[in-house]
């Protein structure tokens, strides 16, 4: 028996430079772990808080969240909205507007999300993810006043979700 340790490193590069290498190791059945930038998964995913476990883009289907590539090196991880043959509507849970690819352009899957530095990771599989997922969606309508309230009154008075 080995009683090696492994230290896990964290490194940060920009976007441009890290997710291309990230997408060519999921399409070789890795898994990746990163911590999210950004605020479009908000108000359940923080940025340079929370981290999404990906891995290869299999059975994707609506409302999964996935990382794609809509332009040359611009990725973003969305929910995905609509498939219409080839086309892919995507939206950040914290966006209003939508973006564009093709189904070649998704990159990975996510398989679970570590949320608030928590070790446990919520899968997008389980029950959890899948009311709030179904909750969240059908308030689109109303979601820029939830998104408001969020930012304006929220975070000042009690910090993050």
């Amino acid at each position: 028996m080995s009683s090696e340790h492994h230290e896990i490193k964290e490194i940060k590069l920009p976007n441009a430079i890290l997710l291309p290498q990230v997408s060519e190791l999921l399409s070789k059945g890795h898994t990746v772990t990163l911590r999210l930038k950004g605020f479009s998964m908000r108000p359940f995913l923080e940025d340079n808080r929370d981290k999404a476990l990906l891995g290869k883009p299999v059975d994707i289907k609506e409302n999964d969240a996935v990382l794609a590539e809509i332009h040359p090196k611009t990725f973003v991880l969305h929910r995905l909205i609509k498939i219409e043959g080839d086309d892919v509507t995507l939206r950040g849970d914290g966006n209003l507007r939508c973006e564009y690819c093709k189904l070649e352009d998704i990159k990975g899957k996510v398989i679970a999300f570590y949320r608030k530095g928590r070790g446990k990771a919520d899968l997008t599989t389980g029950r959890k993810w899948k009311l709030y997922s179904k909750i969240w969606c059908s308030l689109y309508p109303v979601r820029r006043y939830l998104l408001a309230f969020y930012k304006r009154i929220w975070i000042p008075l009690l910090g993050t979700i």
